[in-house]
């Protein structure tokens, strides 16, 4: 090749989205639907469940418009779509948004709270989403102030409380805490300044400091340590607690900090749930204290914290204390080889080990090869398996294959979808699964390169199991050809086998790092054009 030819460019294309780029839309659909604002003011806020049907339909139709548009007037990179795409969501929120909520029947009160077993579960959170202003406090919270009421778990997730009804709710919650043992604050002061949020918290705290809780749900708060420190009276006042919640707090590494600090006692705590907070490495060791100081622990889950390989380790030596584990769910953290490593040592004590979630932590093959040589020979009845999104490659195929066939008496779901594995790995694995497997319901190993002879592999190995739901192997590499052959398979079961409409017939790698770099900067740019998006509300 001629020196002086310059060097070819790679234009950047907006259009289509990835399938994660929309369902990454979908969820601040959710957000911007289920946060308070004006118009929901007026017309009520949507719970979450309506909101999330919404949300698709919206998408959807968005993505529609945008993509016709596209086909019809293509402009290149597709940045004219991305807008339009944008617009029509967000005109589409509005719209249903102006609908208010639809699942209430005339015949349902709005705001009547939800009793179950003989009156012992006070329950607001069945409501629309939206302020709870202090006239409607009394009213709704009068079955609480009912003399000899038996009511001995609480749950007030789904409404902000204000600080006027924050202080209608103070004495009641006083007048019953002693006879509580579980209490949902969870989503209780959305939409509320800061400052007022914090007192709201700290009246709470103080109302309910003399309950003898075996269960406590404070996520989605956005407590940081300021939260954290404001349940001060709550949390320092509970010494047998079982369940405890923490997710999507803003827990940061002073709020774990924080936590640790509080939390007077975890003797008895069985539930310890982390999940999308930032708590990051040194937050995690604050969370291994915890976990080291919980010898019964049954199901802990610290996932989306931003914990790396350093706070990975600490976690997991931590972790060979909980002998009783059941459920572990470390998903989408930066844990890297040296983590995994560490965890594979913790492994073989978690003999009633049933779940295992390790997706996207970074494992590669080495990682894996511990872990998976360390299920193999513990963990009996294991039932779902999860390590997705590792690049985890062919190399690591066998010793995976090996673990599975451990566990073909009591595998009902496995997950190795976005690594590496490509026809080789899939055909071991496949292989892995043609004999037993009774139970085995889900299998998926989308995204890993996979070509038709990997695809029919796979298919013959699950297409006779009784029970079995669903097979994806999307958004590789088959021929046209393989996607007719591997429908075959399924001729008599088709809706055992997913959605193929990512297939790339192609199945060209990209092994230019240019080209790597520009579908990255693809992700990036067409990612800021929506991470904006918000419902455009017109004065009314």
């Amino acid at each position: 090749m001629d020196s002086t030819e310059p060097k070819r460019l790679h234009s950047i294309k907006l259009w289509p989205p990835s399938h994660g780029t929309r369902l990454v839309l979908v969820q601040r659909i959710v957000k911007n639907l289920t946060t308070p604002s004006i118009l929901s003011r007026k017309y009520g806020l949507l719970g979450k469940e309506e909101a999330e049907e919404h949300a698709k339909q919206i998408e959807s139709s968005a993505f529609d418009t945008a993509n016709h548009y596209f086909e019809n007037e293509p402009d290149g990179d597709g940045g004219s779509a991305v807008q339009l795409y944008a617009k029509e969501s967000s005109k589409l929120m509005v719209e249903a948004v102006k609908r208010g909520p639809q699942q209430k029947t005339v015949q349902e009160p709005v705001f009547e709270p939800v009793t179950q077993t003989h009156e012992t579960f006070f329950d607001i959170s069945k409501g629309p989403r939206a302020f709870i202003e202090e006239d409607e406090a009394k009213e709704l919270l009068k079955p609480l102030n009912e003399p000899g009421n038996k009511y001995t778990k609480i749950c007030f997730s789904n409404r902000s409380f204000g600080l006027g009804s924050a202080r209608v709710a103070a004495p009641i919650l006083s007048s019953v805490n002693k006879q509580l043992t579980e209490v949902d604050l969870s989503d209780f002061i959305a939409g509320r300044p800061e400052e007022q949020a914090l007192e709201v918290m700290t009246i709470f705290s103080a109302a309910l400091k003399d309950c003898d809780l075996r269960y406590l749900n404070l996520s989605d708060n956005a407590l940081g340590e300021k939260g954290v420190r404001a349940f001060k009276q709550l949390l320092s006042s509970q010494g047998n607690l079982e369940e405890l919640y923490l997710m999507n707090d803003g827990i940061s590494e002073e709020a774990a900090k924080a936590v640790y600090e509080l939390v007077p006692s975890t003797k008895k705590l069985k539930i310890l749930h982390f999940h999308n907070n930032m708590t990051g490495d040194e937050g995690a060791i604050s969370i291994a204290g915890l976990v080291k100081e919980s010898p019964v622990l049954e199901d802990f889950r610290c996932s989306s914290t931003r914990v790396g390989s350093e706070g990975g380790v600490v976690l997991s030596e931590a972790l060979v204390n909980a002998v009783n584990l059941k459920k572990l769910d470390l998903r989408d953290n930066m844990f890297g080889v040296e983590a995994g490593i560490a965890l594979s040592k913790g492994i073989p004590v978690f003999s009633n080990l049933t779940e295992v979630y390790l997706s996207y932590l970074n494992l590669e093959d080495e990682g894996t090869l511990a872990l998976v040589d360390a299920l193999k020979n513990s963990a009996s009845a294991l039932e779902v398996l999860d390590m997705a999104g590792n690049d985890i490659t062919s190399e690591a195929a066998s010793a995976l294959a090996a673990c599975l066939t451990s566990k073909a008496a009591t595998l009902t779901k496995l997950n190795l979808s976005e690594n590496e594995l490509k026809d080789e790995g899939a055909i071991v694995i496949g292989n892995a699964l043609k004999d037993g497997f009774e139970r085995l319901t889900e299998v998926d190993l989308s995204t890993n390169g996979i070509r038709t002879a990997g695809a029919r592999v796979l298919s013959q190995a699950v297409v006779g199991k009784p029970g079995f739901k669903l097979l994806n192997i999307n958004a590789n590499y088959l021929t046209d050809d393989g996607v007719d052959s591997v429908k075959e398979i399924f001729k008599n079961s088709p809706n055992v086998l997913g959605l193929l409409d990512d297939n790339d017939p192609e199945g060209e790698e990209y092994d230019d790092e240019d080209d790597v770099k520009d579908g990255d900067d693809n992700e990036d740019e067409l990612g800021s054009k929506l991470k904006n998006l918000e419902i455009k509300q017109d004065e009314e």
